[in-house]
């Protein structure tokens, strides 16, 4: 935790005990200009190809979708379930667009919002206290997902362009991800990704 002063560690949550085998969740999540999607949460499964395709893929559909309409680009990082063959497909049949894995760097933790920032903002949304099982985990991180300021998202979503590199970069004429904020080069969007949570329970 980042603070500068005692208070500010207060504000934040201060410090939170964790166990030495904390119980875990899987939690999928994507970030536009309109906010954050469901999240797509795995209890007991691995992210593999397989969880990703029939669990968040449905919910990624569906948010885009009602979000933004009929004109989205999917974008995701390089994990070995996102490159995997039958999730290129998959994204290739049914998302309006997709930047696929070939033209994406495989290594780009900060070109993420939710790597640098909105998963350190959701965390900070969350009242750790509540949870004791791996249950009130589920259930806090569904209620802290609505919690995490819009405005908030939407800066870190545009911040997103400043760390894109040069759109000739890439083939063709670039379209990025989730929700389209317009600018003079590019119609640019949100992003998508998972990360373990980890809590302290019973």
């Amino acid at each position: 935790m980042w603070a500068v002063s005692r208070e500010e560690a207060d504000r934040k949550g201060d410090f939170h005990e964790k166990t030495k085998y904390p119980g875990k969740v899987m939690v999928w999540l994507g970030a536009c200009t309109e906010g954050l999607t469901t999240p797509a949460i795995s209890e007991n499964r691995i992210m593999d190809a397989e969880v990703y395709i029939n669990e968040v893929f449905p919910i990624a559909l569906e948010c885009g979708d009602r979000m933004l309409g009929s004109d989205w680009t999917y974008q995701q990082d390089g994990a070995r379930p996102h490159t995997h063959r039958l999730t290129q497909e998959w994204c290739a049949e049914n998302f309006p667009d997709l930047i696929s894995k070939e033209r994406w760097p495989p290594d780009s933790p900060d070109l993420f919002p939710l790597n640098y920032s909105l998963w350190n903002e959701l965390g900070q949304c969350m009242n750790w206290n509540r949870i004791t099982t791996k249950a009130t985990l589920v259930e806090e991180i569904k209620r802290s997902v609505a919690k995490v300021d819009k405005k908030t998202i939407f800066n870190f979503i545009l911040d997103f362009t400043i760390r894109l590199p040069s759109p000739r970069a890439f083939a063709g004429d670039l379209k990025l991800c989730f929700r389209s904020y317009q600018t003079k080069q590019t119609r640019v969007t949100g992003i998508s990704n998972d990360v373990e949570l980890h809590a302290r329970t019973a």
